[in-house]
């Protein structure tokens, strides 16, 4: 079986493998490299000297493991502004759409940040699922982790790096390396208890304002779950550089 999460069959088309398996069955994706698929067709539309600077995905169903199609458009051409949409599409059903804005770039004389700061780097930290021997998400990335952990509740930050290409034969983009990642926010940094509690997020927006530099992604992730079942998690996004943006993910939340 190949090491990619997606192998081309034709124009649009391509095959679904076992490393995109979520959490939530054998049968459905992680929504992170779906979010990357669709991010890719949308970059591959962006104008020349522009970057994607927001992409929001709507998860309208779960992604089924099988051919995906991957179609995309130009909603609003502009020279200094675009917005474009793509929509992953299994079957004859819509399962999930992105939309997102690419800003034309431009040298200007404008300082950094001073205060731009970044976690301690994933180089010393232990690999968390190194030794998984299952075919899924999380044994398609690196997980190392510098505060918190998937099993105790709370705020979490955490450095993703993926094992393998997007799509066979590739080698991801920025964009796509940040959409893999960006959805597991929510899950590392959970409020409540795994093993009575459930959140699902129908979405996942991120907003960078400059590309990621190098392979892994950081995640500061804090989620807030109210008692009326709606939920909220949101994640600084770094890399070894410092800050490139944030992410935020609404919750359906209830009892198992």
């Amino acid at each position: 079986m190949s090491r990619v999460f997606y192998v081309p069959l034709a124009d649009g088309l391509f095959h679904s493998t076992p490393w995109t398996t979520g959490p939530w069955g054998p049968d459905a994706q992680h929504a992170g490299p779906p979010a990357a698929l669709l991010a890719r067709a949308i970059e591959a539309l962006a104008p020349d000297g522009s970057h994607v600077a927001r992409v929001t995905s709507e998860i309208l169903r779960p992604v089924p493991i099988t051919e995906v199609r991957v179609e995309a458009r130009t909603v609003r051409p502009g020279r200094r502004v675009a917005l474009l949409e793509a929509r992953l599409t299994a079957g004859d059903e819509i399962v999930m759409t992105a939309s997102a804005w690419a800003i034309r770039t431009a040298e200007l004389d404008i300082p950094p940040d001073p205060a731009a700061d970044t976690p301690s780097p994933p180089d010393d930290l232990p690999d968390l699922f190194g030794g998984r021997k299952e075919t899924d998400y999380i044994a398609a990335m690196e997980w190392r982790f510098v505060s918190g952990s998937f099993f105790d509740p709370g705020p979490a930050v955490a450095w993703l790096r993926m094992r393998m290409p997007l799509v066979e034969g590739e080698e991801p983009t920025p964009l796509q390396r940040v959409l893999t990642a960006a959805d597991s926010a929510s899950g590392i940094s959970g409020a409540l208890d795994f093993e009575r509690w459930m959140y699902v997020n129908p979405d996942l927006t991120v907003h960078l304002h400059r590309p990621l530099e190098g392979e892994w992604v950081c995640l500061d992730a804090v989620t807030v779950p109210e008692p009326s079942g709606v939920g909220l998690t949101s994640a600084a996004l770094h890399d070894a550089r410092g800050p490139v943006g944030r992410s935020a993910q609404s919750l359906f939340v209830a009892r198992r």
